[in-house]
Order: structure tokens, then sequence, then C-alpha cells
């Protein structure tokens, strides 16, 4: 089983992560702010990753951030050396009016390029600026190269939640097992 287990405690946050990426989509989310909770659930289930996450902590934006921080660590820990997998999974997700696509590499080098506007200031209990923050810093700590793009969409809360789900979908195509490759999936043959 490819498990990924991160803490991470500073004197702002503490937070614990424990993803299986040969799950089933189980998910105990708790870090205080719901709407995260709604997409990190919808992620997990659309990924089938068994997703366990507890955060508390002084401010949103810190709680969000140190989540990602450390789910982003645990995904890169859970694949270890790579060897036999997909590498690369897209996805194109619609969601009612929102339709998004979601395009991962799990290249060992970090580089989000994120499009999704958002009209409104809050979605929920969470920032709408936060959205794009935190898949940067998911990719960035789980060192892998992730392109979103929110097409068309007009509700706010279908266009973020088809975002994660596609990243689900996408990272599972990417985490997936080549059924005919044994090594890993680069002509550098490291990751």
């Amino acid at each position: 089983m490819r498990v990924g287990k991160v803490r991470r405690k500073t004197k702002e946050t503490a937070v614990e992560v424990r993803i299986n990426l040969d799950g089933s989509g189980r998910t105990r989310v708790n870090t205080k702010i719901k709407f995260l909770d709604h997409l990190l659930a919808s992620f997990a289930k659309h990924g089938c990753f068994d997703l366990e996450l507890r955060a508390r902590g002084d401010f949103e934006h810190h709680i969000a951030e140190d989540s990602m921080i450390a789910l982003g660590e645990a995904i890169e820990r859970a694949l270890g050396k790579k060897a036999g997998i997909q590498r690369m999974g897209d996805a194109v997700v619609p969601m009612d009016d929102a339709l998004v696509l979601a395009a991962v590499d799990l290249s060992g080098r970090a580089y989000p390029d994120i499009e999704a506007k958002f009209t409104k200031r809050k979605l929920d209990d969470l920032s709408s600026d936060m959205v794009v923050h935190l898949l940067e810093t998911l990719a960035t700590n789980g060192r892998f190269n992730l392109h979103v793009q929110v097409l068309r969409g007009k509700n706010d809360h279908h266009k973020a939640e088809a975002v994660f789900k596609a990243l689900g979908v996408a990272l599972a195509r990417a985490m997936s097992k080549a059924p005919r490759r044994r090594s890993v999936p680069s002509t550098k043959g490291v990751l």
C-alpha cells in the first residue's frame, strides 16, 4: 500500500495527514474550515484516496496553507520512488455550469499554473482567493506539475468543487500503475 503520513507543528498550527493512494475514497477531514473540508473530501472521493486530515490553528490562512503543505508532503512520501506509475494524468470534469481541466505530471519538479477566477470574496467560510494559493502550495510541496483551468462556470461553489474533483481524478490517473512499466517513467532514470 502506498501510504504517506505527515505531522506538521508550527507556532501557528498543528496538522496531521494520512493518505492512502490505493484507498476507496474514505475521508475523515476536520480543519474547522467547512468549505475546505468539503473540497478535500471531494478530492479524495473522486481520486479514490483514503484521507485523514486534522488541523487546528490560529487563522484560516495558516490552517488552510499548512494543511496543503502537509498533504503535498504526504502524497510525495506515499509515491516513494514512483516506479511503474503512469506519471502523467489529466481530467476534464463538469459540475453543472462549471467545466474544469486539470493536468498533472509527477515529475519531482514543482510547477503550478492555475487559472481560476471567482466573483465572490468568500466561498462559504473560505476566502475565494485561497483556492489558487492552496493548489499552488499542494503542487509545490508534492513536487509535481499542476495545470488547472476553469474553462467555464457561473457558480463559484461549483467551479471550486469541480477543480478539486478534477485534481483528484488527474492525480489518481498519474499515480496509477502502468501494467507494462516496471521502472521509473523517465529517460533520466529518476524522478
